[in-house]
């Protein structure tokens, strides 16, 4: 064990070249966390905008359903196929490209006149929409390894915000202005920070540039795999803690527009500003991991994610068991998910693109996942059921923590004696 911990300690020593000759300024931390913020919301925009958009375009049902769909997919493959690049080229570039890239994307939906080219445009903006998990890497990469767990908590409260806000913030604009405004909004958005980030990023890296060919890299992705007990400990968490996250936000607009509430689908995106809460645990869970309490804050946040579903248990009854409980849920989701990332960019600071973007296959895994059995199950079984399903995630999740939390050493990013590894 003591063996373990030092390797572990040894790894997150090596410098990342690139921290080594930029300084990461807290102006350019929340230039990193509204970038990611806003290349994740392109995902999320369409769902509130459905209905709008197949009538516009004369989509039946079931084709205005696989927007969403082909925009997922677009997302999953993304995170296996262009994340890694960022291993192997000028990450700043890298960056730069895939936001204009993504930006002829939105441009391509704001102005599709078919079902196909917008089905096409939804599919490549899920597909770039990824340059979040490369920024999130790029940022670990830029910070010092004492400070690694504050950058990733901002940078992911960035993702939080985006994500919850997304629904909101295109329900409102496509109220006032059509649905075709959001996307000419991000598009407009993305442009401008290609630009900022391109001026703004190091220029070049100092670390010796990967030699991997294409298909070795994808093939190392999953080498890593299978050489890191700690990587798939903490992929197993990410899959299980959001697969409880999606269960409660992909099937909660059903209980809240039926009796007794009956709230419009913009009452039931303003929701999301609740969950805006989760944001601030990403930074405290960076803090706590940088201070060598990894082990411990996942433990505690995966039973505050198992107490979350009491709450929401009531949600027929009482708002505010409601709220409570989407606060609850969002904290403990994002306090594992920046120690997920934190510590498994930690292995190989050489690697982080692959590490990052193989995590968060996993990650999508659980939440469709989650999506696909909250609202089936919801059909035939009701609220209750639902929410006894995300319990149900949530407690393998603490049960798979209490079973493995003295035989893997995930200590932290801090090089510290004081870790709990």
């Amino acid at each position: 064990m003591p063996g373990n911990c030092e390797a572990v300690t040894r790894r997150t020593e090596v410098p990342s070249g690139e921290g080594s000759a930029f300084v990461l300024s807290r102006g350019v931390v929340l230039l990193f966390a509204v970038a990611c913020g806003a290349a994740v919301a392109n995902v999320y925009f369409s769902q509130p905008l459905l209905v709008t958009m197949g009538h516009d375009l004369a989509m039946s049902p079931a084709l205005v359903g696989s927007v969403v769909t082909l925009t997922q997919a677009g997302y999953g493959l993304g995170l296996f196929f262009l994340v890694p690049l960022g291993d192997v080229t000028d990450r700043r570039r890298l960056i730069a490209a895939q936001l204009l890239l993504l930006v002829v994307a939105l441009s391509v939906v704001a102005a599709a006149r078919t079902a196909a080219v917008l089905l096409a445009g939804m599919a490549a903006t899920g597909l770039l929409a990824v340059v979040t998990q490369t920024l999130v890497a790029f940022a670990a990469s830029l910070a010092p390894p004492a400070g690694r767990g504050r950058v990733v908590g901002l940078v992911t409260s960035g993702v939080v915000v985006g994500i919850l806000l997304a629904r909101t913030a295109s329900g409102l604009m496509a109220d006032l202005a059509g649905w075709r405004s959001v996307y000419l909004a991000s598009a407009s958005l993305t442009a401008l920070l290609a630009l900022v980030l391109y001026r703004v990023l190091p220029r070049h890296s100092a670390a010796p540039p990967t030699t991997l060919r294409y298909g070795q890299l994808l093939r190392s992705t999953v080498t890593l795999f299978a050489r890191e007990r700690l990587l798939r400990l903490r992929a197993l968490f990410g899959l299980l803690v959001f697969a409880s996250f999606s269960t409660l936000w992909s099937s909660v607009a059903l209980p809240l527009s039926e009796a007794p509430y009956f709230w419009s689908h913009s009452a039931i995106g303003a929701l999301g500003l609740v969950g805006v809460a989760g944001a601030l645990a990403a930074t405290a869970a960076g803090r706590l991991n940088d201070r060598g309490l990894s082990r411990r804050t996942t433990g505690l946040a995966l039973a505050l994610l198992a107490a979350s579903w009491l709450p929401l248990a009531f949600t027929r009854s009482s708002l505010w068991a409601l709220v409570v409980g989407v606060i609850l849920l969002d904290l403990a989701v994002q306090a594992v998910h920046v120690t997920n990332q934190t510590l498994i960019y930690a292995l190989h600071p050489d690697a982080g693109s692959r590490l990052i973007g193989g995590y968060m296959v996993f990650y999508s895994i659980g939440s469709a996942t989650g999506a696909i059995a909250a609202t089936s199950l919801y059909t035939v079984a009701g609220w209750g059921a639902v929410c006894a399903l995300g319990a149900a995630f949530s407690c393998l999740g603490l049960a798979l923590w209490a079973f493995t939390r003295h035989s893997t050493p995930d200590a932290a990013a801090k090089v510290t004696p004081r870790g709990e590894g």
